[in-house]
């Protein structure tokens, strides 16, 4: 099975990370990312959009180290420092003080949030405006490129077999257009077509949606 074969896919891979679908939904935040000129970063994107991977590219880059109950080697050492999504599991002082840290100490820091800084409802006030000060990037809602490519990606690992380009299309005209959505339809078909022993249809996938 080679579904590629059969579609065009209007957007480039990154060179250096082919896993990495980039096209103008994601493309000002992968450039963000893989630059050198931004030291401070909040990159905001909603869930499965790519922010782990992201971070990932970024802790390699850098060299960093990830906040993950580990406060005060991170305070008593100098590394650049990523604060992923779960920044809201750790004292909001703790936050404050990685941030001032690495700002004092001349190092980078990303955090990554599925809430932009409006949202976020952080109550020290001194926290939200560091986090202002920030460069912000952000991952958009995935377009029509952007869900084939997932679907294409998804349906390859799962190890669909693919009859018709219409049941992409059928799936994107349909189905809530979230990258969080599109990943529980594919995991629900996965599942459903194991259960009935049935290959991936148009009345398969209308059981679902």
């Amino acid at each position: 099975m080679n579904i590629q074969k059969i579609f065009k896919f209007n957007f480039n891979n990154s060179k250096d990370y082919p896993d990495i679908f980039v096209n103008k939904t994601n493309i000002s935040a992968y450039e963000g990312i893989t630059g050198k000129e931004n030291n401070h970063i909040f990159l905001y994107g909603p869930q499965k959009s790519g922010k782990s991977l992201f971070a990932s590219i970024w802790l390699e880059m850098n060299e960093g180290v990830k906040y993950s109950n580990n406060f005060e080697y991170l305070i008593r050492n100098n590394h650049n420092i990523l604060i992923d999504n779960n920044y809201k599991y750790y004292p909001e002082e703790n936050i404050f003080h990685l941030i001032n840290h690495a700002m004092l100490n001349n190092k980078k820091i990303l955090i990554t949030s599925n809430l932009n800084i409006n949202e976020i409802n952080f109550s020290l006030k001194d926290l939200i405006s560091r986090l202002k000060t920030f460069t912000y990037l952000k991952i958009d809602n995935p377009d029509d490129d952007m869900l084939l490519n997932i679907l294409t990606k998804l349906f390859l690992e799962k190890q669909f077999v693919i009859n018709s380009h219409e049941i992409f299309q059928y799936i994107i005209k349909n189905a809530n257009r979230t990258y969080k959505d599109i990943y529980e339809i594919v995991k629900k078909l996965d599942t459903l077509s194991i259960e009935k022993k049935r290959q991936l249809t148009i009345p398969l996938i209308k059981e679902i949606l």
